[in-house]
């Protein structure tokens, strides 16, 4: 078994065994070496985006001290929601190793079909009403921040 893989899956039962949240945990390493690991603390702290992959890249940004994690790579137990996917894109992690499909994880209760088919236009939201308000005032903002000379892009 790979031993990183290995660790995120005793890192996901701790969690669970704890009732911090749904079987799910992650390892962050640079070079094979573990820099971060998270589990599932949703319950715990009652926030729909504790999942362990946004957790674990928190925590090693701040060790590693950048938002570029392009020198590192991440193992889920499972493989990401699009949550998780998108923050592992932004963090610019280069490589996912991850367990379990989407599929899988469907078949004990958590199922983010609804999302995959928003995002692939497959359907629309009817969770909640999405209002476009103030664009002017927002352009205005991003006027402000494009001609920042000190902006640092990320």
């Amino acid at each position: 078994m790979n031993l990183l893989m290995k660790k995120a899956i005793e890192e996901a039962k701790s969690g669970f065994n704890r009732d911090d949240g749904g079987p799910f945990g992650a390892i962050i390493a640079k070079d094979g070496v573990l820099i971060a690991k998270a589990h599932n603390e949703v319950l715990k702290t009652n926030d729909p985006t504790a999942h362990a992959e946004i957790l674990a890249i928190r925590k090693a940004c701040a060790h590693l001290k950048t938002y570029d994690l392009s020198d590192c790579e991440i193992y889920s137990t499972s493989e990401p929601c699009p949550m998780c996917f998108s923050a592992i894109h932004w963090s610019r992690l280069k490589k996912l190793y991850f367990g379990t499909t989407r599929d899988d994880v469907a078949l004990i209760g958590f199922d983010d079909s609804l999302i995959y088919d928003i995002l692939s236009g497959k359907t629309q939201v009817v969770q909640m009403e999405s209002i476009n308000v103030e664009r002017d005032s927002c352009l205005g903002l991003l006027a402000e921040w494009d001609a920042k000379p000190d902006k640092v892009l990320y």
